[in-house]
């Protein structure tokens, strides 16, 4: 595996200088055109874009849009959040906010969300309507909820992984070790698409595709570039009935996506999002929960007939 299975499309790398923190992202389109801005899922990056990108070029889609794809905060090219204190799904929410800020003064802004994208663009439109001209949900439909009961356990769980983190990260500060960048002697492009490839049975082009911006090379060797606190458990999560008064309602047009063989729960919640959105298009598209990569024709042909209706 020495070249990508996958050439990426002509781009531009872009900087976001947020208030607060650095976002990579890569345009493609023409920058005077409307916005589409991807929005990627946990552990990801702007690359898992790529394969809807080369669909909605072939479609001629860039005639009337631009698309930004960013890499989250800890993924790909994107600054690490500083500190120690343990990660939260809302801290994505701030980021979006600064962003879209930036983005709105000169265009409008429809958004793409897979997966953790979906569900920060979800809620982020549940809260400011008024800023997204069109939602597209990817495997994704709002924040994820979980029983109260739950709540002391999921604080105590968190917690104890961040303190075991940080007790490594000084041990290996005093033996001059970096984390998260250690070189790592046994690491191989070729080892992590397959650890990958295990785990979540994407395909292994997809995942060389998304493992290649996620790691560098230092002291010859290659070491991770995400933020290791993102395995980590977040220590809160919001319950069914904040997330239901938080999505009631939206009338902002939403197209969700779904694959066939995705999350069972996310087919199982349709009735919800219907009461949740006043103009949803639902559809279901064979493939798994990377569908934007391995059925990208199918996605984009069912986005550029929303977005362009």
């Amino acid at each position: 595996m020495n070249e990508p299975i996958v050439k990426s499309p002509q781009y531009e790398d872009v900087d976001f200088q947020l208030a607060h923190i650095r976002l990579a992202a890569k345009r493609y389109g023409h920058k005077d055109k409307p916005i589409l801005l991807a929005l990627h899922g946990w552990l990801d990056n702007a690359d898992s874009f790529v394969p809807l990108v080369e669909a909605f070029e072939q479609q001629s889609l860039f005639e009337d849009f631009q698309l930004i794809a960013i890499d989250w905060p800890g993924h790909g090219l994107s600054q690490h959040r500083p500190g120690h204190y343990p990660l939260h799904w809302i801290d994505y929410l701030y980021d979006l906010d600064e962003l879209m800020i930036k983005l709105t003064q000169t265009q409008p802004v429809s958004i793409i969300g897979h997966s953790l994208g979906g569900i920060v663009a979800a809620a982020y439109n549940a809260a400011f309507p008024d800023k997204v001209s069109q939602l597209i949900l990817i495997e994704a439909l709002s924040p994820i909820f979980e029983s109260a009961k739950h709540s002391k356990e999921r604080l105590n769980r968190s917690f104890k992984q961040h303190h075991r983190f940080n007790q490594t990260k000084q041990n290996s500060e005093k033996g001059n070790q970096a984390i998260p960048r250690e070189p790592n002697r046994g690491l191989s492009i070729e080892r992590a698409v397959n650890a990958r490839h295990q785990l979540t049975g994407m395909d292994k082009q997809w995942c060389e595709l998304i493992i290649r911006r996620n790691l560098e090379i230092k002291n010859q060797q290659y070491c991770w570039k995400s933020d290791p606190r993102l395995k980590l458990d977040s220590p809160y999560r919001l319950t069914f009935e904040q997330v239901d008064v938080l999505m009631s309602v939206s009338d902002t047009p939403c197209l969700l996506i779904l694959a066939e063989q995705g999350f069972k729960q996310l087919k199982l919640a349709l009735p919800q999002a219907k009461l949740w959105f006043n103009h949803l298009t639902d559809v279901q598209i064979e493939g798994d929960h990377h569908l934007h990569m391995g059925s990208a024709e199918q996605v984009a042909n069912k986005i550029r007939t929303f977005i362009l209706n």
